[in-house]
Formats: structure tokens, sequence, C-alpha cells
């Protein structure tokens, strides 16, 4: 028995890494584009695990509980991530899907944060990513996590691989930004990747525990 699990997100190289992360847990993942389109939430949280849970929510009501008269169950995921520079004073931070605008190019925000970075030289360049992660079924949140990787600004946009801010964020201990290192190494330590994994842990020891002890005892009254 599957599990039916929501990912809020349209993003394939999210998705990506959250099936990797989940690995052989009997989770039948589910996206966005699996549905008819809903408009997006406004995300007026002032943190990342606000916005989060703000998100898993609004999907839980919209999609999820409708769909779960035809599907069965099914729980929503939503996460909330971004960098958080500290030469900027957190930014771009819950706007780093919206700096500059929603159209801005990845490549133009580069070239933004390197321009603000340079007009502090004294600050330091450290910055971090951050992914909070909730679990919804039924209005109710069932768990929430946050994953911090700590790194730094690169001086220059670096590798082909990853997404979003990626080739722009250092990790020391690898020498190389996030972009340069191997998916498998990126889930190994990046926020998404620390997040999933917690809650990946969460639900093996509950959701689907439980529902395998449901089973069983099911089984075990049948003469």
């Amino acid at each position: 028995m599957h599990m039916k699990l929501l990912v809020a997100t349209t993003n394939p190289g999210k998705l990506r890494e959250i099936r990797w992360i989940l690995g052989d847990l009997p989770v039948e993942l589910l996206s966005l584009g699996d549905f008819p389109p809903v408009p997006e939430p406004e995300e007026t949280g002032r943190t990342f695990e606000e916005n989060a849970r703000l998100k898993a929510l609004y999907y839980d009501k919209t999609i999820a509980a409708p769909a779960s008269v035809q599907w069965g169950p099914i729980h929503t995921v939503a996460e909330d991530s971004g960098l958080v520079v500290d030469a900027l004073d957190g930014k771009p931070g819950v706007e780093s899907a919206r700096f500059l605008g929603v159209e801005a190019t990845y490549p133009e925000r580069f070239e933004e944060i390197f321009r603000r970075v340079a007009a502090r030289p004294s600050a330091p360049r450290t910055a971090r990513f951050v992914a909070a992660v909730c679990l919804v079924r039924n209005s109710f949140v069932m768990y929430e996590t946050t994953g911090i990787v700590e790194g730094e600004i690169a001086s220059a946009p670096r590798g082909q691989r990853g997404f979003g801010y990626d080739p722009i964020f250092y990790y020391p201990p690898h020498a190389a930004t996030l972009a340069e290192v191997t998916d498998e190494e990126k889930v190994a330590v990046a926020h998404r990747g620390r997040a999933f994994r917690q809650l990946a842990a969460w639900l093996a020891g509950n959701v689907l525990a439980e529902s395998t002890e449901r089973r069983t005892k099911g089984l075990s009254s049948v003469p």
C-alpha cells in the first residue's frame, strides 16, 4: 500500500531531488502538475516556516481534499526555501523566488547580488540556504522541519548542475558551488535534502508505520 503525497511544486528539479531523498519509502509522489491548475496562494509569511505552512494548508484544501474523494487519502507537503546572504541583511530570503520580480532571470539575480555584495567589501560573504517543510492532511499540520546548509557567495557563477541560486553558492567542504557537484553530493548536504530526510524518517516512523500496522492487523483477523 502506497501513501499518496502531493508535493506542492511544479519545479522538476525540486521534485527530482525529493524522489531521490524518499528512496524506497512506499510513497506515491504527486505534483501540482497532476491536477487542474489552481491560483497560487499569496506568500505573505515573514519566515520560510510560515510560508511553507501557508502553502501546505492551501493546497491541502484546494487540491488534496477534493481529490481524496476519487484518489483516496492524500497528504500534502509544501516547502519554502531560499538564499540568505549576511552582507545583504538576510536578503533575498523569503523573496528569493521573486527577487527583482518574478520575471527576472537567475543570471540577472546573480549579477544584482554580486553588485550589492561588492558595495559592502568589509561585510562577510557568508550565506546559507534554508528549506522549511510542512506536512498537512485534512487541514491539520502533522509535521514541520527546517534544513539549513552554510556556505558563501562565490566570486562568480560556476557549474551547470542544480538550479536556482546553486551556481553562486560556494560550499567550502566540497570546494565547489552546489552547481558543480553531482546530484547525489548535493542532496547529501543541501538544505532541501536535510529537511526532506527528516520528513522521510518521520513518515517511516509514523504515517507509514501506522498504515503497515493497520494492514497487518486486518490480515491477522482474516480466518
